[in-house]
């Protein structure tokens, strides 16, 4: 992907983030670009779930920014984070869908907390994005009268529904087998190519980071630092890090250099 005329979507600036004086995550800058998917990855206990916590509002760093379309969510307060928190949608690990609400009510959800609409309005709203991820058929199906790949896709739609212009997912591929995660995988690059939607995506699942990442970053959880940044083959193929190269090829443990 082309970014020479673009402006980053997201600009990360020597973020530090702690915990109890314990430093999870040290002096991190990288940059996310609009459409792109975007991986984050590493192993357990790199940070990156921390990453994510702090790149959607949840926690804040200690030292750092993080720049949504110019304005940093780390400081924002009062309207203008609630009007930045519109334009980030975020698709969590366990799908978190309310079991007592079929579908379409928990797509509805984020409309009733941020738009003014009338109600026929917020359920049309729903249907669509339900359409949008092949779920148009299940609107009135409770969560778990469906599958776990169907869970994934309905809290998707979920995210997607204010319109937002980054979809954050926390390890969308987890525990789905091979075929509903590919699945996934093409749903995802559909709706950043058609759609324009720019992703981040946490994870850990190397098929499915080679076949949707234009770019990733990788986290060391000795080091706290990224130790590697660019598309997923060429890290694979050429990284001069073999710790890096490993990860990708899949083999045993290395020291990090």
């Amino acid at each position: 992907m082309e970014h020479s005329n673009h402006r980053p979507i997201i600009q990360v600036s020597h973020v530090t983030a702690a915990y109890d004086g314990t430093v999870l995550l040290d002096d991190l800058s990288f940059d996310v670009y609009p459409a792109e998917v975007f991986g984050i990855l590493g192993s357990s206990g790199s940070g990156k779930s921390t990453l994510l916590k702090h790149m959607i509002g949840l926690h804040r760093p200690v030292r750092g920014s993080i720049l949504i379309e110019g304005e940093d969510i780390t400081t924002a307060e009062g309207r203008e984070r609630r009007e930045l928190l519109t334009k980030i949608g975020v698709m969590y690990q366990q799908g978190a869908l309310f079991g007592s609400m079929n579908l379409l009510e928990n797509v509805r959800l984020p409309l009733e907390e941020y738009r003014d609409l009338p109600d026929d309005a917020m359920d049309t709203i729903a249907f669509m994005k339900l359409q949008l991820v092949g779920l148009g058929s299940a609107a009135y199906k409770l969560p778990d009268e469906i599958s776990g790949g169907m869970r994934k896709r309905a809290a998707i739609a979920r995210a997607m529904a204010l319109d937002p212009r980054i979809l954050f997912l926390d390890e969308p591929s987890a525990g789905l087998d091979p075929i509903t995660s590919a699945e996934l995988d093409q749903l995802i690059i559909s709706l950043a190519r058609n759609l324009k939607i720019t992703f981040v995506v946490v994870t850990h699942e190397l098929p499915s980071i080679d076949a949707i990442a234009d770019r990733v970053i990788m986290l060391c959880e000795h080091t706290k630092k990224i130790i590697a940044e660019g598309p997923p083959n060429a890290l694979r193929d050429h990284s001069e890090n073999p710790f890096v190269r490993q990860f990708f090829n899949r083999q045993a443990d290395a020291a990090v250099s």
